[in-house]
């Protein structure tokens, strides 16, 4: 590859990288190194990327079209954690502050429950973005998984064929990315890296057999089969069960090893001390998110829209924390039994209906 395709690649990685990550940068044009321009436009994109600690702009600076599969898997799960919570009062958005969606979780300081959801759906998402990338061949230095040669029986009595997720690959790259945040063991960090696990582990659960018939007439006499990834939406409702069920814990210091820290659930008996991998885990009792805080990541309910007949969390009475809510009346307008006549005009009605909605004061 000559240097101007290399050059073109890589700053079109980076730019699209840019995009997904909310960040804008300019590249100059005037260099005369073909490498020279790849390292300054990875480095203009990486050194101004909010959030990311060390060990993550390295990986950003040697990686940079990962970025853009990193960036599409953390919007994916900024959006999933938005459409779970939309009628709560924490709604998880971050679309008012300056915050990314790479940020997700870390941006909460209490590490409450929803930061246990946020952090373990963010590292699904990233994980979800670069298997997603490998599969479709849009990543370098991966692809299919290996382990699944096609051809090769499998003990149910069908072939591998196709190109199957490489899960394992897209978890240990988000492994290395999102758990590289975690650098002190502290109980916040032992929380995090808890929660990131269970989010991968998750993704690699939901993974699914998809399979083509290949015997005559379209008999399933011989079939092919690859593993696919879910739809994300899958991964959402499932760990917002886990959200529900979510274990709290508090860190023991082993009497043997001084400066080890472990999990424990407060209620501790013989049989189930730990948490389980599986589980999400969170060390803080939640904020009420009904008044604007930022420290605690709370936007509050105000003007929030709520439904007035509903005594669910969506309803304005627990929506509102009891403040009250405003209604509104809107009349839309539309044409309506609208009629051809021969030849040649069209004849509507003119429809009206009234609408009234209600936000939290």
């Amino acid at each position: 590859m000559n240097c101007k395709m290399a050059t073109a690649q890589h700053s079109r990685a980076i730019l699209i990288a840019s995009i997904y990550i909310l960040l804008s940068a300019s590249f100059s044009r005037n260099i005369v190194s073909c490498s020279t321009v790849v390292t300054l436009g990875a480095n203009v994109i990486c050194n101004n990327i909010p959030g990311l600690v060390t060990k993550q702009r390295s990986i950003c600076n040697t990686r940079p079209d990962a970025m853009v599969s990193i960036g599409q898997g953390a919007e994916q799960a900024l959006a999933e954690c938005e459409h779970q919570f939309k009628n709560m009062r924490w709604n998880c958005s971050l679309r008012s502050s300056n915050v990314s969606s790479l940020q997700l979780g870390t941006n909460l300081r209490v590490g409450s429950r929803e930061a246990g959801f946020a952090l373990s759906i963010r590292s699904a998402g990233i994980s979800h973005g670069i298997t997603q990338a490998c599969s479709s061949g849009t990543l370098q230095g991966c692809g299919c998984d290996k382990e699944k040669q096609e051809g090769e029986w499998s003990e149910g009595g069908w072939q591998w064929g196709g190109c199957s997720a490489d899960i394992e690959y897209g978890n240990e790259f988000a492994r290395l990315f999102v758990d590289a945040e975690e650098s002190k063991r502290t109980p916040r960090s032992l929380m995090n890296l808890h929660n990131n696990r269970a989010g991968r582990k998750l993704l690699r659960k939901l993974v699914e057999i998809e399979c083509k018939c290949l015997g005559p007439s379209g008999s399933c006499a011989v079939k092919s089969c690859w593993t696919k990834l879910p739809i994300f939406r899958r991964v959402g409702e499932t760990l917002m069960k886990r959200y529900y069920r979510a274990k709290k814990v508090q860190p023991v210091q082993l009497l043997k090893h001084r400066q080890s820290l472990k999990l424990y659930r407060t209620r501790r008996n013989s049989e189930d001390a730990k948490p389980g991998r599986a589980d999400l885990v969170f060390l803080d009792d939640s904020p009420n998110y009904c008044d604007y805080n930022p420290t605690v990541g709370s936007l509050g309910t105000h003007n929030r829209q709520c439904n007035r007949s509903s005594a669910g969390a969506d309803g304005c009475q627990r929506l509102c924390c009891g403040r009250g809510y405003n209604t509104h009346e809107y009349t839309r307008t539309w044409q309506c039994d609208c009629k051809f006549h021969w030849c040649c005009h069209v004849t509507c009605k003119e429809c009206q209906e009234k609408t009234e909605v209600y936000n939290c004061k």
